[in-house]
């Protein structure tokens, strides 16, 4: 089943075309991530599916829902973590908590909800007293609040320490194990390459990447990277490389079979190349290639 349909979706704003036509979807029960530079269009994109705007051309399905026409039906079932929320600085987390539950139907209980965003500790610290990573926290125990079949998270840790990190990632993979359908947003491409079963890469207010994450990826190859001996000319190798930050690299659609010609080459000329190194892509590969072009 799909819970998010997105075709041919434009919105501009004040004369600019923040998002130009784009398309994907999204599975029951899936973690998607769409990823871009600032200004890609992300947001604007999260915005429409979650009600807040009105698409200017294409389609948009929520739940089977149109978004905007029938918001009062999608928020009931969609939460959403914008990259900015706003707080009363002077409630405590509790209060502000237990004040967002009276505009939410059949909300968590408040503890529940702190538990969720690991806030149990700061319940009763003032709001101007959370450092950013834990009002990012706020921001997701509201977001929790409605028990929804959809969630939006537009930067969802941005802010947070390794560790808050970690356990934000474990509290989304297990809404995603219960079927809630989840789209983030991330600046933190290890974030989406750990969590994400699918992504979509957006540029300039286009989608220029998008499919499974694994298949995505492995569909890529490989590099290996070394350092070559200074008196080496890198023309001299079996294989073509380029050379990036120093160090010798070799893309390949199989990076072992890649890593033993070029060993075997440097064994029978005696030569060592220093720092080997054999790795799969990975997103931050495919995201600078595809946001370079």
């Amino acid at each position: 089943m799909t819970a998010i349909e997105v075709n041919g979706l434009h919105k501009s704003h004040q004369g600019f075309e923040a998002v130009k036509g784009i398309s994907f979807e999204v599975a029951e029960g899936e973690i998607f991530a769409l990823l871009g530079r600032n200004g890609a269009g992300k947001t604007t994109t999260i915005e429409v599916l979650a009600g807040f705007q009105r698409a200017d051309a294409g389609t948009v399905r929520v739940l089977g829902l149109d978004p905007y026409a029938d918001r009062a039906a999608v928020r009931r079932r969609t939460g959403v973590m914008l990259q900015e929320a706003g707080f009363f600085p002077e409630l405590t987390v509790a209060r502000t908590v237990e004040t967002w539950r009276g505009f939410t139907a059949a909300p968590r209980p408040r503890e529940e909800a702190l538990e969720l965003a690991g806030l149990t500790a700061r319940a009763d610290v003032k709001v101007r007293q959370l450092s950013g990573g834990e009002k990012r926290r706020l921001d997701l125990a509201l977001a929790l609040l409605g028990r929804p079949d959809v969630l939006f998270l537009d930067e969802p840790t941005t802010g947070m320490d390794p560790e808050a990190r970690a356990a934000a990632w474990t509290v989304i993979r297990d809404l995603a194990a219960q079927g809630i359908t989840i789209l983030l947003t991330t600046h933190y491409l290890d974030e989406a390459q750990r969590l994400a079963g699918s992504m979509a890469i957006m540029d300039e207010g286009r989608v220029v990447a998008s499919g499974g994450m694994a298949e995505t990826l492995a569909a890529r190859g490989g590099r290996v990277s070394f350092r070559l001996p200074a008196h080496v000319d890198p023309g001299s190798l079996p294989l073509p490389v380029t050379v990036e930050r120093g160090l010798t690299v070799c893309h390949a659609d199989d990076p072992d079979l890649a890593a033993q010609t070029l060993l075997t080459w440097a064994a029978e000329r005696g030569l060592r190349l220093a720092g080997l190194e054999v790795r799969p892509a990975t997103l931050e590969d495919l995201f600078m290639e595809r946001s370079a072009r």
